[in-house]
């Protein structure tokens, strides 16, 4: 304890130095500019130091999937061991309340540094183990250094919290910093609200019990600064968070390592999940699943996970899908999808917005925008506007057949879908438009201003079968 104390103490010695090594439109933060939280308890990350405003931030560890494609493979397929193929990243949370200054000292020499999304266009100053830079108010921030992607920072800049509730007001949950473990799930019932305080970590534990935190009924909050932890169930065993009803608001929180679905967003009306941050190593571990709900809005949130980060899907008899917002998020697509509606898909689903999005990377072996439609149901105005795609592999897919996710005897239909105001690189470049049959056809496409590794999208680029009708590219 006393060598990792020493350790931690020379590296932040070593981050005040570097504190002065700013851009020259950096500007010294006001200490009323950051708001940091204590350490948890939990053993912390090695690898980096973390200043912001003068001040340190604690500095956690994320399992994610492996770099090697191998690895990562297995992850999601050798489903009974997929806990134990991961690799290590890191990531600090704080809240900001316009620009400040974030300084990161790192083991080793710093040879280069990237800052993404490329969108925020922070380039940072480097000096010797140093790395600094101006944030200029919240962001979902991605640090990579020396060309490491696997095992980099996530900086999690948050807005100030405001309004928080008290601890012994009879209508909410409340965890302090420090460690609490969760054995039964807690059912959060109409009219409360769950605070999880920066520095507390809610670790699930055991198989049973359902989700961790289970929201179901009206009116209902979960929020705060904390970290929700399901690394200790086995694999398929809890969800970390899941709704159920109306009128629910999610914010602010970490998710990490989660046995199976994030969030599942089931049967539920106004819905709104703002600025949580998703991590997940495992099999299953999509972040945000909205399935057979209306009128919810995903915004400001992050999601690195193995599986799916956010999709749609509708079962059997629990209603459709509509009006679906999900705006200004951070993707890190590890094998799956990154926007997606599919694959299970047996009630309609009727406009969908996904929008103001960046994806900074997508090293899967599924597809980055995609309607993956294995069953019956329609699916008709679906948007992807305004994205920023700086790596894929498989762009684009519409496409209607049968699965081993199938459930319905009959196909179903896709119904205009826009694609505008997209940038890309992909290595190799991929669309596909796959109708089913002639009565089960991808009707009435349209790409418009996509440019794909620097170069309008032309039509040649888009390849689909002969159950597609009506494709439009403009430019």
């Amino acid at each position: 304890m006393a060598l990792r104390s020493s350790f931690r103490l020379f590296m932040l010695i070593v981050a005040m130095a570097c504190a002065g090594l700013l851009l020259p439109s950096a500007k010294a933060a006001d200490p009323g500019d950051v708001r940091v939280y204590p350490p948890s308890g939990e053993g912390l990350s090695r690898q980096f130091v973390v200043s912001v405003g003068g001040k340190e931030v604690p500095v956690y560890s994320a399992k994610v999937a492996p770099g090697d494609a191998v690895r990562r493979w297995k992850a999601m397929d050798d489903i009974a061991h997929s806990g134990t193929y991961f690799d290590e990243a890191s990531f600090a949370a704080f809240d900001v309340a316009g620009a400040v200054t974030v300084t990161v000292t790192c083991p080793d020499e710093v040879q280069a540094a990237k800052i993404l999304p490329a969108s925020c266009q922070i380039r940072p100053a480097i000096a010797g183990k140093c790395v600094s830079f101006t944030v200029p108010g919240p962001a979902n921030l991605t640090l990579e250094v020396n060309g490491n992607t696997i095992s980099s920072l996530h900086l999690f800049a948050n807005p100030m919290e405001t309004a928080v509730p008290r601890a012994d007001d009879p209508n909410v949950i409340y965890f302090a910093p420090g460690i609490h473990d969760v054995a039964e799930g807690i059912k959060v019932g109409s009219g409360k609200t769950v605070y999880i305080a920066g520095g507390a970590v809610v670790r699930g534990t055991g198989s049973g019990g359902g989700a961790v935190f289970l929201l179901q009924g009206d009116h209902i909050t979960l929020r705060g600064r904390g970290i929700i932890d399901g690394g200790l169930c086995p694999i398929h065993s809890r969800n970390l968070l899941a709704v159920r009803g109306q009128d629910i608001s999610v914010e602010g929180v970490i998710l990490r390592d989660s046995s199976t679905w994030n969030v599942p967003i089931r049967q539920s009306d106004r819905v709104v999940v703002k600025n949580i941050k998703v991590l997940g190593c495992r099999a299953n571990s999509d972040g945000i699943d909205i399935c057979n709900s209306r009128d919810v809005t995903v915004e400001d949130c992050f999601v690195r996970t193995l599986d799916d980060l956010i999709v749609v899907k509708t079962d059997r008899g629990q209603g459709p899908v509509r009006h679906v917002v999900v705006r200004h998020c951070v993707l890190w697509n590890q094998v799956a999808h990154a926007l997606s509606v599919g694959a299970e898909l047996r009630e309609d689903v009727d406009d969908v917005l996904f929008t103001d999005c960046d994806v900074i990377h997508d090293i899967g072996r599924e597809w980055t925008l995609r309607i993956f439609h294995a069953d019956a149901a329609t699916i008709r105005q679906v948007q992807f506007k305004n994205l920023r795609i700086a790596e894929s592999r498989k762009l684009i897919s519409l496409w209607i057949g049968k699965t081993i996710w199938s459930r319905d005897e009959q196909r179903g239909h896709i119904k205009g879908v826009t694609f505008e105001n997209i940038t890309a690189a992909a290595d190799p470049l991929k669309i596909e438009l796959k109708g089913f049959d002639a009565d089960h056809a991808v009707e009435d496409a349209r790409f418009e201003n996509v440019v794909i590794n620097g170069q309008p999208l032309d039509v040649a680029h888009v390849q689909a079968n002969a159950f597609v009708e009506r494709v439009v590219v403009k430019p």
